[in-house]
């Protein structure tokens, strides 16, 4: 007959090593529960429940960086031909209203003395980096996503400025420039309102609670931008008519 020792806790308490597992992971559930019920320091709580880090928002940051970089690369590149080969037709110029060839000529198309995108290429790279950083298991402190949110701020705003000219002064809707456009308004709005659901703004609670409700519905806001950019283009340009007879 075999000889079974026992631990000391197993002879004590009759605790035997299954049992013993299921007793502690019943211990840690509630008490981890008691102590958030028990703790009425809401950002206490908050903080210990962040566990997941923001997969799809990650990966919107990458998608939305790289086709960005993409456009602006891809411009930068249209305007060395162009330098070098002045009777070089760029590949954008589709129609009088659809094309690079005018904005890259124009002293809009090099407002600090060099080609925009140029600007592009370097400044696409942020949200890539950000974006696998957080894939990685990076957190970053409230005052690293508030500059990152001001890059976006003050990219936003030049890229509102250049739609304005491009539609209202050049009379041009420029693909490549489209395309920067169409991920410059979605990233904008997201990381805002992301930032202040996390709170990294030093908002309130319960302006947090709002955000967060708020955010899944995002979307919104970068359809009515989208929706803001085809009403003036079409009321000044007649850019549908247009674009249809040249189709």
């Amino acid at each position: 007959m075999r000889l079974r020792l026992l631990s000391f806790r197993q002879a004590f308490f009759g605790v035997f090593p299954d049992a013993a597992r299921r007793t502690d992971a019943n211990y840690r559930m509630h008490s981890q529960n008691a102590y958030f019920a028990l703790c009425d320091n809401p950002s206490v709580v908050d903080t210990a429940m962040k566990t997941r880090r923001p997969f799809i928002f990650a990966i919107f940051l990458i998608v939305a960086g790289v086709i960005g970089w993409i456009a602006a690369f891809d411009l930068t590149l249209e305007k060395i031909e162009t330098l070098t080969d002045p009777s070089y037709s760029p590949s954008c110029d589709i129609s009088p209203l659809v094309q690079c060839g005018v904005n890259m000529s124009s002293a809009q198309g090099s407002v600090f003395g060099f080609p925009n995108p140029i600007i592009g290429v370097a400044a696409f790279m942020a949200p890539i980096f950000v974006g696998f950083a957080i894939l990685a298991g990076a957190r970053f402190a409230a005052w690293f996503w508030i500059t990152f949110n001001a890059g976006l701020l003050a990219g936003i705003v030049f890229v509102a400025w250049l739609i304005s000219q491009s539609i209202f002064v050049l009379g041009t809707l420029c693909p490549y420039c489209m395309v920067v456009w169409s991920v410059m308004i979605p990233m904008f709005f997201y990381v805002t309102v992301f930032n202040l659901k996390e709170g990294h703004f030093g908002n309130s609670g319960a302006s947090r609670r709002i955000f967060a409700r708020i955010y899944p519905f995002t979307w919104v806001l970068v359809l009515l931008g989208y929706l803001a950019i085809v009403v003036m283009a079409q009321l000044r340009l007649d850019a549908i008519t247009t674009i249809i007879l040249y189709s």
